[in-house]
């Protein structure tokens, strides 16, 4: 659906704005960096994320999601600081159209095992960067875009070079004469 479709879509069917939060999660493999994507019916896969509590911040929300949906706990993950991320999309249930603002953080975890709750997810997977981007699809571009922004976010940085000081020759100069 394209932007300006959706747009009008919007202005005919009551829409409510709504921000959830939550973690793009992964773990480092003998096979490289993979990414956790959960997998909910008629095949969207996404990261974990939910609704916020009254006088909760986006990183407690993210934080408490991650643990209903995967058993994750705090003590599991390493938040990367410095990486946060925006996802943006629109969606009906029924004749109710809905404009999600998805805040995700970033989170490093040992743990392979997860467990979901199957009344919000059907399965996961850990994907490498490739596979992830595949099995999210075309549809979810801002989804996609996420993840780019958390992968180049890992991989190493090259240094940047020292300039080169030119050294110049030295020549003594000769003391003063009275």
């Amino acid at each position: 659906m394209t932007v300006s479709r959706e747009m009008d879509e919007s202005k005919r069917i009551p829409t409510k704005k709504q921000v959830v939060a939550g973690f793009v999660v992964y773990r480092k493999t003998s096979d490289g960096i993979k990414f956790l994507l959960l997998y909910r019916r008629g095949n969207y896969w996404n990261f974990p994320k939910g609704h916020f509590e009254p006088g909760e911040r986006s990183i407690d929300t993210a934080l408490r999601e991650l643990e209903e949906e995967t058993g994750i706990k705090k003590a599991d993950v390493r938040i990367a600081p410095n990486f946060r991320a925006y996802e943006r999309f629109y969606f009906k249930i029924g004749n109710q159209g809905i404009y999600d603002t998805v805040i995700l953080f970033l989170a490093e975890t040992h743990k392979a095992e997860i467990t979901i709750r199957p009344r919000e997810h059907s399965g996961y997977g850990w994907f490498l960067y490739h596979d992830a981007t595949n099995i999210i699809g075309k549809k979810y571009a801002d989804t996609k875009k996420v993840l780019k922004q958390a992968n180049d976010f890992l991989r190493p940085r090259k240094k940047p070079l020292h300039p080169v000081v030119p050294v110049h020759s030295v020549h003594p100069v000769p003391p003063k004469e009275k």
